[in-house]
């Protein structure tokens, strides 16, 4: 009995540990500006030819208002993403981006197939009824990702400390995705500063 508890106490104790010093990266994103920007993808990949697992989780991506909720979507590849129409009106949503390609004909509810995701890249999609229908989907090769939020705040679990390169997308900024070479410590979240440069904001045709 005494050895059993031991046995017991002891693989507590170790996942505690491992809980304890898990590695992360603590990301604040600002624009140019200096503002906290929200809905900014981040990801981090090992550096080398360390390899790295294949954690496929499906994701879902809502028509409700008109809208497509959430606006911004990340995935591992390979991943798949359903699309239910919650909107009293039928939806046709489409995608042309070289990424992957789809059109999904009139429909509403969630009978529509999902749809696999299995090339890296930016998908953006659209409706071919309601023109202001806009989502992006930004499709990565790591499973270590996190998107910011209104602080413009995302926070990336690690298996192991080591070196990463951690890559920044937002669907409005100016030219490539942001790289940096990041080097993360064993225990607790090591910090990472990114600022990346928006395309100006467009006039508001309806305005004055």
């Amino acid at each position: 009995m005494n050895t059993l508890f031991r046995s017991i106490t002891l693989a507590a104790l170790s996942l505690a540990s491992a809980a304890a010093g898990a590695a992360a990266i603590a990301v604040q994103v600002h624009d140019s500006s200096g503002k906290p920007l929200a809905d900014v993808v981040v990801s981090a990949a090992p550096d080398g030819n360390a390899a790295v697992p294949q954690t496929l989780k499906a994701a879902e991506i809502e028509q409700r208002g008109l809208k497509f909720m959430p606006l911004v979507s990340v995935i591992q590849t390979g991943s798949k993403i359903s699309f239910p129409n919650f909107d009293k009106v039928k939806h046709h949503i489409y995608s042309f981006s070289p990424a992957k390609k789809f059109d999904q004909k009139l429909y509403s509810g969630v009978a529509a197939a999902p749809q696999v995701f299995d090339k890296a890249g930016t998908v953006v999609l659209g409706c071919n009824i309601h023109d202001g229908m806009v989502a992006y989907i930004k499709v990565v090769d790591t499973p270590f990702f996190a998107k910011t939020d209104a602080a413009g705040v995302a926070r990336i679990e690690l298996p192991a400390a080591g070196k990463y390169t951690l890559t920044s997308w937002h669907f409005n900024m100016l030219g490539a995705p942001a790289e940096q070479s990041v080097v993360v410590k064993g225990e607790g979240a090591t910090a990472a500063s990114v600022k990346l440069a928006l395309k100006p904001t467009a006039p508001d045709a309806g305005a004055p």
